[in-house]
């Protein structure tokens, strides 16, 4: 059976309503970085997901073809992520405006294996390159060690975020944790819903804030 993230780490990706402190150790995604309004039908984002996707896809079907990765391992494509942040004076602010997408930043992301290497990625780049005529020259292989976070399970609208976000920051306040923002740990979403033919009101989004302990 194809190896499923989602199954086999229940905790990182289906977590339940209520916030709870998680460690989230290295993992690797081809990732995409771009700022924007993620809703314009045309714009960097939309963009972004399909050179990520068809990425993604061209590895997992790699099994099919000639070019052969060493240590391949079929698996179940996981759920598409993002990291999120405004800016003031170019450093990440606190909290977001959400009247403002346009400002916002991100780095779009979805989990590789493991037993993918640069090369690999390279390989599979090029390949979407020929084959589908994307250009691909903004995705990277992005590795990330997130650590210790508080997480939630949001379900609603995006645009509703903001007091599921209350709940998880008191949680790990009152807890004898304190967020830990950076330029380098940032607000996280693991969007498992397909906003085209999910309702706004049934969407599910895992949502991560990084803490460190008062």
């Amino acid at each position: 059976m194809p190896f499923d993230y989602k199954k086999e780490f229940k905790d990182f990706y289906l977590p339940p309503t209520k916030p709870y402190i998680v460690h989230i150790p290295k993992m690797q995604f081809v990732a995409v970085r771009g700022k924007g309004n993620p809703n314009e039908e045309d714009g960097e984002y939309k963009s972004a997901l399909a050179v990520q996707y068809a990425i993604e896809y061209t590895i997992k079907m790699s099994k099919k073809g000639e070019y052969r990765i060493t240590g391949y391992q079929d698996f179940v494509v996981p759920p598409l992520e993002g990291f999120w942040w405004q800016e003031e004076n170019g450093a990440p602010i606190p909290g977001f405006d959400y009247t403002d997408k346009s400002s916002f930043n991100w780095i779009s992301v979805i989990r590789l294996p493991d037993f993918v290497t640069q090369k690999d990625l390279e390989w599979a780049k090029k390949s979407v390159e020929e084959k589908k005529g994307l250009d691909c020259s903004r995705a990277e292989l992005f590795t990330f060690e997130e650590g210790d976070c508080v997480q939630i399970m949001h379900i609603g609208s995006y645009d509703d975020e903001p007091a599921t976000i209350k709940l998880m920051d008191e949680y790990a306040l009152v807890n004898g944790w304190q967020l830990d923002f950076s330029e380098k740990r940032l607000h996280h979403e693991i969007y498992l819903s397909d906003p085209r033919k999910t309702p706004p009101e049934k969407l599910r989004t895992v949502i991560r804030h990084p803490v460190k302990n008062l």
